[in-house]
């Protein structure tokens, strides 16, 4: 890979990993070519080949703009999440998301996972650590829950973040296959539930 040492080098850049990861989305893995790639980013084959050695170390690079995307999107919720009323804000708002969606999508980071976790062990370690970070913004959310009382002080955050993590993603996988947001919706209804088995007394 060749980091760019101009401002004008490092657009290039970004605006073929930006095309590469709209391609894929659209066209899945194996559908994304770089030629397309290329026309979309207003950038030659030799350009390509000056930023990305080949196909494979282009789609780490699509690996990584995704988890950024994925959580960078979520920012705003996930500083909200040390409270009751955040984390439902936060579950709701990605319910809201699908609905707009009409479930269309699933999670573009298990996507990735499914397309290429088994031909690429450096583009599978790249999508587990967004999901890694993922899970970290909610375990630090209801760490600030027990911190301010609202859950039990022997709390398993590791636990209930694993588990809201997990009803995320089946919730997700679920509501693509059935394009309906009512499956994260019962998923996260089942994740607060369990939750809820941990809250302080009021």
């Amino acid at each position: 890979m060749t980091v760019p040492i101009t401002e004008r080098g490092r657009q290039t850049r970004r605006r073929i990993i930006a095309a590469a990861t709209q391609v894929v989305a659209e066209r899945g893995v194996a559908g994304a070519s770089l030629d397309e790639v290329g026309t979309r980013a207003s950038a030659s084959r030799s350009q390509l080949y000056h930023y990305f050695a080949d196909k494979d170390e282009l789609l780490r690079a699509v690996a990584e703009a995704t988890n950024d995307a994925v959580l960078d999107g979520q920012r705003p919720l996930f500083d909200e999440l040390g409270s009751w009323t955040g984390l439902t804000q936060w579950m709701d708002a990605l319910v809201e998301m699908q609905e707009e969606l009409h479930g269309r999508g699933g999670c573009p980071i298990a996507n990735l996972v499914s397309q290429l976790g088994e031909r690429d062990e450096n583009v599978r370690v790249e999508l587990a650590s967004g999901f890694d970070r993922w899970e970290a913004e909610i375990r630090t959310g209801l760490v600030n829950m027990v911190i301010t009382g609202e859950l039990l002080s022997d709390t398993d955050v590791d636990l209930l973040a694993s588990s809201t993590m997990a009803s995320l993603q089946g919730g997700l996988m679920l509501t693509q296959a059935r394009r309906d947001p009512l499956a994260l919706r019962r998923a996260f209804d089942g994740a607060l539930a369990f939750i809820a088995t941990f809250r302080c007394a009021r």
